[in-house]
C-alpha cells in the first residue's frame, strides 16, 4: 500500500480526547490531517493554533474535503453527529461509549452498514500493551476482577464536567465490559449490581458481576469519586493468574503452575502510544479496504461498540432499580452548577 494517497482525515470535538486525535494524526504517515471543528470555537481555535491547524467554522465544511473523521463530542451527541457523516460517506471513529442509547447505536452500524465504510468505536484499551499480553496468553478465562478508579473530573466554565452526561458506566467502566467481552466468548446468563450516585446526576460509583453461560464470571468496579487513580486488571485462567496494571509499564505479574508448583515472573509490556494505536488501525482498515474492495472491520467495530453498550445499559438499569429498592436519592442540585 505505499502508492496509496494518504487518507484525508478530520476532527470534530476538540475537548481532553478530540485534542489527541488531532494531534496524532498530524504525526501519521499514512494520514493527511484536514483540519478540526467544534461547537466551541475558542476552544477550536486554541487547539488549531497549538498543532498549527486549519479551524474550520462548520461540520459539514470540514467533512467536504475529508475522507474520515474522529467525533469526541459528548455521548449524548454522538448519533447526531455521527449518522449524517456517515450518510455522505464518510468512514468515522467515534469515541466510546459508541452513544448513551442502544436504539440509537444499532442506527448508527445501520447507517455504516448501508453506506458501506468503516466504522471504529474508539475502547483504547484494547490496544494497551497489557492487553496484548492477555489476548496472547492462553487457558481458558474463568474469572476476572477489574478495579478502575479516577478522581472526580474538574468543573468547566459553562460545561457539565467531562464525563458526567453519563453514569460512571458509560464513563469508565464501558471500558472494561469491552475488555470483559473480548475476553470471553460467551453470553450472559445472569447481573448483579450495586452502585450510587454522590456528587453527579447519576451513578459515580458501581459495582457489577457479570455471569456467563460458560460458567465464567467478571467481578468490575468503577468510581469517578476516587482520591488515587488506578486500572487494575486481574485475569483467572485454570492453570494461571495474572495480574496487570493498566495505567503502567511495570508492575504486572502472571504466575503459572507447572509440575514444580508455583513460578511467578514479571511481565515486561511494550511501551507504546494505546491512542496512536487505535488511530493506525483506523487508517489502515480504511486503506485495507480500498485495496481489497471490500469494508474492512477496526479492531473494535461499530457492532462490538454497540454490543458492549447494550451490557452497559443492562448494568445501568440494574444500578437505577438498586438505587430505588433501597432508597439511594440522586443530587437534588444540577451537576453543573457545580464549579
Amino acid at each position: 500500500m505505499e502508492n496509496m494517497p494518504k487518507v484525508r482525515v478530520g476532527v470534530v470535538g476538540t475537548g481532553a480526547l478530540g485534542r489527541h486525535h488531532a494531534r496524532l494524526y498530524a504525526q501519521n504517515p499514512n494520514a493527511e490531517m484536514i483540519g478540526i471543528f467544534d461547537v466551541q470555537q475558542e476552544a477550536a481555535k486554541k487547539v488549531g493554533e497549538e498543532f498549527g491547524l486549519p479551524v474550520f467554522s462548520s461540520l459539514e465544511e470540514l467533512a467536504d474535503k475529508c475522507d474520515a473523521l474522529s467525533v469526541a463530542v459528548p455521548a449524548n451527541y454522538h448519533a447526531s453527529t455521527v449518522i449524517p457523516l456517515l450518510e455522505m460517506g464518510k468512514h468515522i471513529l467515534v469515541e466510546k461509549p459508541i452513544d448513551s442509547s442502544v436504539e440509537s447505536a444499532r442506527a448508527m452500524c445501520e447507517a455504516a452498514e448501508k453506506a458501506g465504510v468503516v466504522f471504529g468505536v474508539g475502547h483504547v484499551e484494547r490496544f494497551n500493551p497489557a492487553m496484548d499480553f492477555l489476548k496472547k496468553d492462553e487457558g481458558k478465562v474463568c474469572f476476572i476482577e477489574i478495579h478502575r478508579m479516577a478522581p472526580y473530573p474538574p468543573a468547566r466554565p459553562g460545561m457539565h464536567r467531562r464525563g458526567t452526561e453519563v453514569s460512571v458506566i458509560l464513563d469508565l467502566m464501558i471500558h472494561d465490559i469491552d475488555l470483559v467481552l473480548s475476553l470471553i466468548d460467551s453470553e450472559v446468563e445472569k447481573i448483579d449490581v450495586a452502585g450510587i450516585p454522590v456528587l453527579s446526576g447519576s451513578e459515580d460509583i458501581v459495582n457489577a458481576r457479570i455471569k456467563f453461560v460458560n460458567g465464567s464470571c467478571a467481578n468490575l468496579t468503577a468510581s469517578r469519586v476516587s482520591a488515587t487513580p488506578m486500572r487494575r486488571v486481574r485475569v483467572f485462567r485454570e492453570n494461571s493468574f495474572a495480574s496487570m496494571d493498566f495505567g503502567n509499564i511495570t508492575g504486572s505479574t502472571v504466575t503459572r503452575r507447572d509440575q514444580s508448583g508455583l513460578v511467578t515472573e514479571e511481565v515486561t509490556l511494550e511501551s507504546k502510544n494505546a491512542l496512536a494505536a487505535e488511530l493506525d488501525d483506523f487508517i489502515n482498515a480504511i486503506r485495507l479496504s480500498r485495496k481489497s474492495g471490500e469494508v474492512q472491520k477496526t479492531l473494535v467495530s461499530g457492532r462490538q461498540g454497540l454490543k458492549a453498550l447494550e451490557l452497559a445499559c443492562a448494568i445501568e438499569n440494574e444500578a437505577r432499580r438498586y438505587n430505588e429498592e433501597y432508597g439511594f436519592k440522586f443530587p437534588l442540585w444540577s451537576p453543573d452548577a457545580m464549579a
